[in-house]
């Protein structure tokens, strides 16, 4: 099970890292172009923030467990990671964009899974 829960952190940090540079470097017009509609919803302030939210979930997912230094934020990043998706499936329930739904669950139903394994039967132990 330690191995599964490693596979899935590393699943969402390389998933997160990826949308949340892309939201950090690309524009907001060029996201809308790419096929990212939500974007038009949202300031280029907005979209940076979320993806350095993103970005940060990324690296505390796994991070703090590689260097042994306060692996409780394993979990904690977990569950920002999972608050995001909902936000995400709400944004994209109300823009009528149900396909990706289905990728926000997913990636919600992932992060909840690391989080209930680092916090309850395979939480990292001194």
């Amino acid at each position: 099970m330690n191995l599964a829960l490693w596979i899935v952190a590393s699943v969402l940090a390389a998933v997160f890292a990826g949308s949340g540079l892309l939201k950090l470097l690309v524009s907001k017009d060029k996201l809308v172009q790419s096929g990212q509609g939500w974007a038009e919803d949202f300031s280029p302030t907005s979209i940076r923030l979320i993806g350095v939210a993103e970005v940060l979930g990324a690296v505390g997912v796994i991070l703090p467990a590689v260097v042994h230094i306060a692996p409780v934020f394993v979990p904690l990043a977990a569950i920002g990671l999972g608050l995001l998706m909902i936000g995400a499936a709400v944004v994209n329930a109300r823009r009528k964009d149900i396909a990706l739904i289905g990728v926000n669950l997913a990636l919600l139903a992932l992060a909840i899974f690391v989080a209930w394994g680092r916090l309850g039967p395979h939480a990292f132990t001194s």
